[in-house]
């Protein structure tokens, strides 16, 4: 059974650092790009990052690049995602997702809530 689990959300204040940690298992995790997809309250779900198989390629969405960093162990089938200089705009759920060709497969969400 493919299982992706995420933590690391919470409270913190604008400018503070997360990070979130998605733990997969069920299938082969080095063989796969993985996501971050974020739903902010009352939006639509907006793709967060990237990462390749191997982690050295990762593309981030213009809103989190250069604030944000997706990285991924392979020996540990954990993704994650290093949040900086965080804004009242991140606030929301964040999902980690893959497509593993015949299904794709998202975790149920860890929310970050970013308030002074």
């Amino acid at each position: 059974e493919v299982q992706l689990v995420e933590s690391g959300g919470g409270l913190v204040q604008p400018g503070e650092s997360l990070r979130l940690s998605c733990v997969t298992s069920g299938f082969t995790f080095s063989s796969y790009y993985m996501n971050w997809v974020r739903r902010a309250p009352g939006k639509g779900l907006e793709w967060v990052s990237i990462i390749n198989s191997v982690g050295d390629i990762t593309n981030y969405a213009g809103s989190v690049k250069g604030r944000f960093t997706i990285s991924r162990d392979n020996a540990k089938n954990t993704l994650y995602l290093q949040m900086n200089s965080l804004k009242p705009e991140d606030t929301a759920l964040y999902y980690c997702a893959t497509d593993l060709g015949w299904e794709s497969y998202w975790g149920g969400g860890t929310l970050v809530t970013v308030s002074s």
